[in-house]
């Protein structure tokens, strides 16, 4: 899926960290066959959640 936003052999230091961080959006955000048409975003979520365990102390 990077082959559409840049090609083989493309140096990616010829980019800046703000068009690298939005071609991962949009690859984090685009629905997969693979995860039952859910984006990649939402599953990562999901696995947050569930290990996430109840009565233990965060740091927010």
């Amino acid at each position: 899926m990077l082959r559409q936003y840049f090609p083989k052999g493309t140096d990616l230091s010829r980019w800046s960290a703000d068009d690298l961080e939005a071609v991962a959006l949009a690859l984090n955000n685009r629905p997969r066959k693979s995860l039952g048409w859910r984006t990649p975003a939402e599953v990562f979520a999901e696995q947050l959640c569930s290990i996430q365990q109840p009565g233990v102390a965060t740091t927010d």
